[in-house]
């Protein structure tokens, strides 16, 4: 094991002010432009560098740069064609001292450590977290071969690879799916009635508190466990006032519903919710319950969803404004034929989204054995 400081020249970036905006500009990082492993360089800004101060904050190729506030750790090496460019002071810019370090090998270690919390306990409790340079230059990191490390960084970058290119397959096909929905549900080619016409409100209490097992919703995952959500147990003690929600049943928060906190429950038989919550049935005799909940993701829905919620003190949908919103409501054959289409669309992309977590957690563990020695790479 080695110290930072042993491998690398530490430096902050420049300090940002008004006064370094004038003058002559030149482009610049900041630590948003920083992501795990890549840089953004479409919003690049642009500040003062004297001569002096353009050769102390310069970026070279091979540089490692890690974010030193905020997400800590966040880490990239520069490889960019991009030149002249500098950085600002949320960075720190990690120059190896010898030919004998892999900058890359050493940006996938701090992600590894970030990723199990242990960098901000270098940091201390303090109001606002900044990884210091004198913290850094003492932190302690392997320091296999050099044959060794960009072994492991090449493999390493297999997996990243795998990701990168899942998640640009995982936008495309979710494009392809909201043009499916503009296409066979938002076309104008259908009569609207209003969500009322098929919607009732479910106002059952769990009396007694029978039922324990509480859920929530959320805009990314619909109905969750709280303690999932929160990491941490919410719920009141006394659930007899909560709300009963069943299988097939909707229920969104009438706060958050235009940010897409709304839901049908699936994955559980039963359930209570918070009794700020509204519950709803569909007559699926009427609307098919998928075609509607396809209907839900669409850009129309949302936007209709969030014009009910303006004019309100607190921006919130009552049952009653979302059963006003008027629907799109073809006959019922038809309905099950789009619904199915979207649906298999649908679980393409939760198929390719599943793959991609499975590569993370593939990586992870990789990285655990790889970085930590436990596994070692034999080079020829």
């Amino acid at each position: 094991m080695k110290k930072i400081g042993d491998l690398f020249d530490v430096q902050l970036g420049k300090m940002l002010n008004e006064k370094a905006k004038q003058g002559n500009l030149l482009p610049y990082l900041a630590n948003f432009n920083v992501r795990w492993g890549s840089f953004d360089l479409t919003r690049l800004n642009e500040m003062t560098f004297s001569e002096k101060e353009r050769k102390k904050f310069s970026l070279e190729r091979g540089d490692l740069l890690m974010c030193e506030g905020g997400e800590i750790g966040r880490c990239a090496v520069w490889e960019e064609a991009y030149q002249p460019i500098y950085f600002q002071k949320a960075l720190h810019r990690l120059r190896p001292l010898s030919r004998g370090t892999n900058a890359e090998f050493y940006c996938y270690f701090m992600q590894y450590i970030a990723s199990k919390g242990d960098l901000p306990k270098l940091v201390g409790e303090t109001s606002i977290a900044h990884l210091t340079r004198e913290k850094l230059l003492c932190l302690r990191v392997p320091a296999p071969p050099l044959p060794e490390q960009t072994a492991i960084a090449s493999l390493l970058s297999i997996w990243d690879l795998a990701i990168e290119k899942t998640e640009r397959l995982i936008a495309a096909k979710e494009k392809q799916y909201l043009g499916l929905l503009s296409r066979l549900i938002t076309n104008g080619r259908y009569p609207h009635s209003h969500i009322r016409e098929f919607a009732t409100e479910v106002s059952r209490r769990n009396s007694g508190a029978a039922i324990v097992q509480v859920l929530s919703v959320t805009n990314r995952n619909g109905f969750v466990l709280p303690e999932d959500q929160f990491e941490r147990q919410v719920a009141s003690s006394d659930l007899s006032n909560y709300k009963v929600v069943t299988n097939g049943q909707y229920a969104y928060n009438p706060s958050r519903i235009n940010v897409g906190s709304i839901a049908r429950l699936d994955n559980w038989n039963i359930g209570v919710l918070s009794p700020m919550y509204v519950v709803f049935k569909l007559d699926e005799a009427k609307v098919n319950s998928d075609f509607f909940l396809h209907w839900l993701e669409s850009h129309e829905a949302k936007q209709r969803i969030s014009k009910s919620a303006q004019g309100s003190v607190r921006e919130t949908v009552s049952f009653t404004d979302l059963a006003a919103i008027p629907f799109p409501l073809p006959f019922i054959d038809q309905q099950k034929q789009i619904a199915a289409i979207l649906t298999t669309a649908r679980q393409e992309i939760d198929l390719l989204k599943k793959q991609a977590e499975a590569y993370r957690r593939q990586k992870r563990g990789l990285m655990q054995r790889l970085l930590t020695g436990e596994w070692r790479v034999k080079v020829s």
